[in-house]
């Protein structure tokens, strides 16, 4: 988790740099060079968040079951809170929507420091959001992406309009929307629920996206430390179910 090419560096000197706005920054040029750049200074700030991709799914699916049955567990967040300003070292990432009904956190009954989540309506895989997973697969060794979709999502039931009626959005809502589009083209809309199979479509379209797109996430799956799943979160019931 550690190891680097970079001539060390005092381990105050490392601490300080990575709580800086230069962080992310530095960490990007390390990896564009191929160098590894350690996402703390001299263990993981949780090392029980060191695990393999498929710990990660029982873990997230364990704490959805937690979640769902309404027994959370208690959180101490003042206890965490001097160990992650040293670093983080999540044991999973999200794409999900940016909808206020889903919060992944809660969903997977996790902590601060456990998920590194990223939102976007629809859960579009853009160009920044796989930068984002780029760094979080390279930089801060997750093992697992998971693409998170929920039931009667309004970003997806736009592109159903736009894509049936040739209905048009103001404003950047219908660049979300065209890029959306090509799921909805995909599924039968004479179905018992074109919503539904458009969602799990898009879910899954983004999941072949983060892939297609980048080289980063697919050479990491490769060599086995890397998952990336798709789901569905239920908005009745709270439930996740994987897709794919």
């Amino acid at each position: 988790m550690c190891e680097t090419k970079l001539p060390a560096v005092p381990a105050s000197a490392r601490r300080k740099f990575l709580r800086g706005s230069g962080a992310l920054a530095a960490a990007v040029t390390g990896l564009t060079s191929g160098a590894a750049v350690p996402a703390f200074a001299t263990q993981p700030p949780k090392p029980h968040n060191v695990v393999t991709p498929d710990d990660a799914i029982a873990r997230l699916m364990q704490g959805n079951a937690r979640y769902v049955a309404g027994l959370m567990r208690r959180h101490d967040f003042a206890s965490e809170r001097e160990t992650l300003s040293e670093g983080q070292n999540p044991y999973a990432a999200l794409l999900s929507c940016a909808d206020s009904r889903v919060a992944p956190e809660f969903a997977f009954d996790s902590v601060r420091g456990d998920l590194f989540t990223t939102r976007v309506a629809g859960n579009i895989a853009s160009e920044e959001v796989t930068g984002s997973l780029e760094y979080a697969v390279s930089v801060l060794k997750v093992p697992l992406i998971l693409v998170l979709g929920h039931d009667k999502c309004g970003a997806i039931d736009a592109a159903l309009g736009a894509y049936a009626k040739g209905t048009m959005y103001p404003g950047s809502i219908q660049s979300l929307v065209q890029r959306i589009k090509p799921s909805v083209k995909k599924i039968d809309r004479t179905g018992p629920d074109p919503l539904d199979a458009a969602i799990a479509q898009n879910v899954l379209d983004n999941v072949s996206a983060l892939r297609e797109t980048s080289a980063i996430l697919r050479e990491s799956e490769t060599k086995g430390t890397l998952k990336i799943v798709g789901g569905m979160y239920r908005l009745a019931s709270g439930k996740v179910e994987l897709i794919g």
